[in-house]
């Protein structure tokens, strides 16, 4: 089988000829061609090299366009700083809608406009072009909650909850709408599956998110499934008290990061969900031996029992020895 075919098979509940491995590489991948993170960041052709070698060396089963969350927020005319060697920053002391007001006259970015969101889009279609096949393509997009915080800013977005409850519904209905067209372009360009980052959402409580984030997130979803598209939801942080309602939202993966029991979300989401995660990427993927690794995907795997894709928590950090991101990959082959 091929990496796109492990995958679909997976996420199908059919027979696959080992356990899928989806580790989310970013600043790993840069490293393993030598080049500055911000020209990952900046020029989509840096980025799919970076991907597709790191995909080869680790035999992963995807690739994606994945490099920070900035991309739809600068679209929409935030400031975002940029460095030589690290992620670019959202600048939330000049917040794009510091002033809420601004909400009202704000444009909708267009993903094929040139700026940021049309570079994603041009890795999506250079993926379709030299991957073929081979390897599942991940498109992404921010989440509402997510989008809101780098629009806003996360402390301001927080009290907006209690001050403004009508200003979250207007701003989120609006990052849903900008995410769809921002996904559209994306599957239009090739990629297989869309995943969607609303780690803000993880700071927030079970009433909040059921009242405010959900039915947004749930529009997201069915969204992208209309086009055909598949749906990987990661929430980085501890979601173990909204487990039940991610559960509803019918995503065909849903990320659990190391803080979240992989027992506990099965129990809350049932048998069918297909869960990925949740090993510690760094106390153990970076910081431990090959054989605690080997040990956490068993741990995963057992508790996820067979709806299960490997991988870390979040990004696989760098650094991590190249070993243990092999033993990531036996430990898939060899199950």
């Amino acid at each position: 089988m091929t990496g796109r075919q492990r995958v679909l098979a997976q996420l199908a509940h059919a027979e696959t000829d080992s356990l899928p491995m989806m580790g989310i590489t970013m600043m790993y991948a840069t490293d393993q061609i030598g080049v500055p993170y911000r020209d990952y960041a900046t020029d989509y052709r840096v980025l799919v090299e970076g991907q597709l070698k790191t995909a080869e060396l680790f035999d992963m089963d995807h690739v994606s366009v994945i490099s920070d969350p900035g991309r739809e927020a600068a679209d929409c005319g935030a400031t975002v700083v940029y460095f030589d060697n690290q992620p670019p920053a959202i600048d939330e002391m000049n917040a794009r809608l510091a002033n809420k007001s601004d909400l009202v006259s704000l444009k909708m970015p267009d993903p094929l406009g040139g700026g940021r969101m049309h570079d994603r889009v041009k890795a999506a279609a250079l993926f379709k072009e030299q991957v073929r096949q081979d390897k599942l393509i991940e498109g992404w997009v921010e989440g509402p909650c997510a989008e809101g915080a780098d629009l806003r800013g996360i402390n301001t977005l927080m009290m907006d909850f209690y001050d403004d409850p009508d200003f979250i519904r207007d701003l989120f209905a609006f990052n849903v709408e900008m995410a769809l067209a921002f996904a559209r372009a994306q599957v239009d360009a090739g990629v297989d599956i869309i995943g969607v980052g609303d780690a803000a959402a993880s700071l927030i409580g079970p009433q909040l998110y059921e009242e405010f984030v959900f039915p947004y997130e749930q529009k997201l979803v069915d969204g992208i499934h209309a086009m055909g598209s598949r749906v990987r939801l990661h929430i980085c942080g501890n979601i173990t008290p909204i487990l039940a309602k991610v559960g509803e939202l019918g995503c065909d993966i849903v990320d659990l990061d190391s803080m979240v029991s992989v027992a506990a979300a099965r129990e809350a989401m049932g048998p069918t969900q297909v869960l990925l995660g949740n090993m510690d990427p760094v106390a153990v993927l970076k910081n431990g031996t090959v054989e605690d690794v080997l040990k956490a995907s068993a741990t995963a795997h057992l508790e996820a029992g067979s709806a299960f894709i490997l991988g870390a928590g979040c990004e696989i950090p760098r650094g991590t020895p190249k070993e243990n991101v092999l033993a990531l990959s036996a430990y898939a082959r060899a199950h």
